[in-house]
Order: C-alpha cells, then structure tokens, then sequence
C-alpha cells in the first residue's frame, strides 16, 4: 500500500478532509454545499433506492426466516440505526464544535454531520448474505472443506483469506464501490465521508489476521512463514478485489495508519455507527426475545433500567399497561441517556480518533453504567437468543441452504476456464447466473478468484426466502416454503 501525502496540518484541517463531500469513484470535483439538499443526502437517497437496500427487507437481524409479525429483518434494523445514528451525528457535531477553537469546518453544520452518519448506518449491513452472520459461518465452512483444497491452492495468499474469513462488511464495501448503479466504475459513488463512516473496519483480510495455520499446501510449499487462520476470524471490512478503492478512501480522507496492523485507523464517525448499531442491539433486539418467548419482560426491562442508571425496588410489569408500552418508555429514557454519553465520550476522544490510537469502541468511554448494560444485553442474547433450540435448528436449515447453492453454482468459477462441452446442469445453472452477470457487466474468465466473487455476489444478493426456494428447486423439492 502507498503511503499517504498531503496530511492536513491542523486538527481543524483534518476534520474538514474527514466531512468532504467528494465522491469516491468520479472524477468531479465535490460541489460547494449552495442548497438544503446536500451530498450527504443524495447519498441516503441513493441508498434507499438501490436494490441492495431493498432486499434487506428479507434478510434475517437475528431469528432467520421468521414469519411472525412485528420481528426484525435487517432492513426495520437498519432504519432505527439510521435514526440513532443520526441523532448521535448531530449531538456530537454540536458538541465538537463547542470544543474546537474555530468550530466546525466551514460550510459543515451539525445536521450535516447527521446525515453523513445516518446515511452509513442505513448502508451497514448492506452486504449481509441470506441468514445473517449464519450465512458468514456458512460460506467460511465451504470453503474450508478438504474438497476446495486443490482450488484455493492456485489463489494467493489474500485471496485465499477473503474466502476462508468472508465478511458481509467487505461484501458491503464491495456492492457501495463496485456492484451497485455504476458496475465497475464507481459503483453507488457515495461521498468518502458518508463512506468513512460505513467502514467499521478499513483494512483487508490480511491485516487483520496474524498468518499462523491452515494454508492449502500448495501455499505452504510458496509461503512457509504465512499459513491462514480459519479457526480466529477477525473482522475486516474490504476484500483483495478492492484493495485500490480502499487506497483512494483512506487517501482522500487522510487516514491515519492503525497501530495494530498494516491497515488504516477508523473515520471517527465509524464510531458513531459502531455505537448506534449496540444500542438497537441493546434496546430494541432484545424485544424480539419476549415477542418469540425466548426472554422474560424482567430480564429485558433489568438491563434497560441499568443503561437508565436507576434501580427500582421490583421489576414487575406496572398495572394497565401492555409488555410492548411499558418497554417502548423505558427504551426511550435509556436512549437518551446513551446518546448523550456516546456523543460525550466522542468530544472527549476525538483527538485520539484524529490520530488513530483509540483503543476499544466508545461505550469501553462511557460510565459504568453503560458499560455494564451493553454488556449484559449482549450476554443475555448469546445465552437465551442466540443458542435457543429454535434458533439452532433454523441455523442447521440455513448451512445446509447456503452450501447446497454453493456446491451447484461455485464449480462454474474454474469449469469456465476449460473449453470442454458442460453438462446439461451446468449449462442450466449458467443460465440462471447468466442474468446477474449481464445486468453487472461480468464474465466469467480465467482468473478463479474473481469468477468466485461474482457467484458469491449472486449468492449473497438474495434475500433469506429467494435462497431457501431455489436450493429447495435444486434439491428436487418444490412446494412453500416453511
């Protein structure tokens, strides 16, 4: 990766290039701010219009293919992130602007940093396959599988990491820069703020991963000190594919180095994302247990009084009013209180922020209190929602469905590089990718690696139902879907 140049000068200076509304993939220059409609607005306009952002209206949040009314898809999730992102955006701009000498960068205003933040929380889950983070667990199986062993031996080391560790953060980089509206040439060209603040984590694969087990043994023969973890997947946010688009993003931001790894350090307000997205988790997800009668009404309302910072003397539902009414008022009161502490921690942190060297998210910042109860939402879904029997056997469902789709469509990636005659299946399969590829202006060619990422662009495209009907065709079974 090239080093960066030009660094800006003044913490006022670095906080200007952080809000540019330039827009990574064109080559016009932003345009001065002259209307109420801003960049940062068409970025939120774009997003709601795409048709990624359309299928997340069948995704799965946490409970997959659930037809009970009033549960959470990943797209109601990504709506009320939007709007506590939002929120968050403009309480910390407002308080930025009271700590910086000169205010805020001339022609940013606190509304505007809103929707910076607001456009990227409604983008974060974007790239989220079927199922949710079952479907992460399935694609990375897969591919590790003794099977796929002679394929990833041909890829290179970055490669072959993008695979075993997949992540619906990269994949979701990739569809904003890449797939969506301009194939290949921009992609949805959203502004690098709102763009910043999308990328929880701007590093590859490789950066993020210390190299110590598991590489194929063709790479163990090329590469004796680097072999790939399967077993420790660390997050990251950009595949190999879009390693230069990264570059660009971090160049035109300014982009401190990370201190951990050879990546880059966050946008600032990737925090501000990061903690509008636990504080659904915390107040809202939590509601789907009781609603599936995985959760009580006073393990949910115990932890929302503690991020309210009281402790009433019982926990009993107050008579004449509903589970649903009673929760909706204290999720409201301990939103408050988190927003406020969130933005808080942001003022007091921003200079480490600027300079990288922030450790933890802004909630490890925060009171005690806060802490305590973030942490106890988070504990309390891995103990009775996320290893709940339903749960589990919808999990198995949704490997099995993932991985049928992959053993059918996946051989179409190094069959392409052979001119004999496919047979009758393959043919057919090609026609049902064939569609995609078109509308995306793809082929697919001799390298592997990309024909591997455009069948996984297909794949993870579709929502929980689309996946579960045709891997349900391609076993030989027709009827509804359960």
């Amino acid at each position: 990766m090239v080093a960066h140049v030009n660094k800006p000068d003044t913490p006022a200076d670095h906080w200007a290039q952080l809000f540019t509304a330039q827009r990574l993939g064109s080559i016009k220059q932003a345009p001065i701010q002259d209307s109420a409609r801003s960049s940062f607005h068409k970025d939120y306009d774009r997003l709601v219009f795409s048709h990624s952002f359309r299928q997340l209206n069948q995704k799965t949040q946490v409970h997959p293919l659930t037809n009970q009314l009033g549960i959470h898809t990943r797209l109601t999730h990504s709506l009320e992130v939007s709007c506590i992102g939002r929120s968050l955006g403009i309480m910390a701009a407002e308080k930025l602007h009271d700590k910086l000498s000169s205010g805020l960068p001339s022609g940013v205003t606190p509304a505007d940093v809103g929707v910076i933040v607001q456009a990227a929380c409604l983008a974060h889950d974007i790239g989220n396959p079927p199922f949710g983070h079952a479907g992460e667990y399935a694609i990375r199986d897969w591919f590790t599988h003794p099977d796929r062993q002679s394929i990833l031996q041909g890829l290179s080391t970055n490669e072959q990491l993008d695979l075993l560790a997949y992540e619906g953060n990269a994949q979701g980089f990739r569809l904003l820069v890449r797939n969506e509206h301009h194939p290949d040439a921009g992609g949805m060209r959203l502004t690098c703020a709102t763009l910043g603040a999308f990328m929880k984590y701007p590093w590859l694969a490789t950066h993020s991963h210390s190299i110590n087990s598991n590489l194929t043994n063709g790479d163990r023969k090329q590469n004796t000190d680097k072999n790939l973890p399967t077993n420790n997947i660390q997050k990251f946010g950009c595949f190999y594919s879009e390693a230069a688009q990264l570059e660009q993003l971090a160049d035109s931001l300014h982009l401190p180095r990370s201190q951990q790894h050879d990546g880059f350090a966050r946008h600032p307000l990737a925090y501000l994302l990061e903690a509008a997205d636990d504080i659904c988790y915390a107040l809202i997800d939590l509601e789907d247990g009781i609603h599936l009668n995985m959760l009580s009404y006073s393990e949910v309302a115990a932890i929302l009084y503690e991020l309210i910072g009281e402790r009433p003397n019982s926990l009993n539902l107050p008579a004449h009013v509903s589970v649903r009414q009673h929760l909706a008022s204290l999720r409201a009161r301990a939103m408050m209180r988190l927003v406020n502490a969130v933005t808080d921690a942001f003022v007091a942190n921003s200079d480490a922020m600027l300079a990288g060297t922030l450790t933890g998210s802004l909630f490890t910042h925060c009171d005690a209190t806060v802490q305590n109860g973030i942490s106890q939402a988070k504990q309390l879904a891995r103990v009775q929602i996320f290893n709940h029997p339903s749960k589990v056997r919808m999990e198995l469902m949704a490997n099995q469905c993932l991985h049928r789709l992959l053993d059918a469509f996946m051989p179409l990636a190094w069959t392409a590089l052979t001119d004999a005659p496919k047979p009758f299946e393959q043919q057919r399969l090609l026609s049902l990718l064939q569609p995609h590829l078109d509308e995306h202006q793809r082929i697919l060619s001799d390298n592997i690696y990309h024909n591997i990422l455009n069948i996984l662009d297909f794949i993870t495209g579709m929502n929980d139902h689309e996946a579960y009907r045709l891997a349900q065709e391609l076993q030989g079974h027709w009827g509804t879907m359960v």
